[in-house]
């Protein structure tokens, strides 16, 4: 049953992050974005199952953000890589570092690729950091802002605690 309730909890996260993205297109995607469905990524701190769940997310959203291959696959190791590192600061039981990994991998890694694809794969430091800058921002609104307060939220109404999935 546990794996049941898992696998529907995992499916159910891909799809919310997903549709959140997709139907907030406009704002989740390029050098300048603020992506809603980031906020999600403070809930591996609560549940391991949180983890595929977001990477499949981020793989179905990136699909049709127009970067290609490097954001389909890219993006979506990244996203994978902050939900683990979320995982490791339950850990800490200090729930404000959860939205810490999503944010500084989001960052410098997204920058790295982005600045390649925008700039026609010249090589410019001054690039990747607006980059850095710009989609740090946004993830800091996404994460610290909404996604802080749906983890206290979530953790004060005792949700997903019970059985850890």
């Amino acid at each position: 049953m546990k794996t049941v309730r898992s696998l529907a909890l995992g499916g159910i996260l891909a799809a919310l992050y997903a549709a959140l993205t997709i139907l907030l297109a406009p704002i989740s995607y390029g050098p300048l974005q603020v992506r809603v469905s980031e906020a999600l990524t403070v809930l591996p701190f609560l549940t391991p199952v949180a983890i595929p769940g977001l990477a499949v997310g981020a793989l179905l959203a990136n699909i049709f953000g127009g970067f290609g291959p490097w954001d389909i696959i890219g993006g979506s190791f990244l996203t994978l890589i902050a939900a683990y590192l979320t995982r490791l600061t339950a850990k800490t039981g200090k729930p404000w570092l959860a939205p810490v990994p999503p944010i500084l991998v989001n960052a410098f890694g997204v920058s790295a690729y982005l600045q390649f694809l925008v700039t026609g794969f010249q090589p410019g430091i001054k690039t990747y950091f607006y980059f850095v800058v710009t989609i740090g921002l946004g993830e800091l609104i996404a994460c610290f802002g909404l996604g802080y307060p749906l983890l206290r939220f979530l953790m004060k109404k005792k949700l997903f605690i019970k059985n850890n999935a």
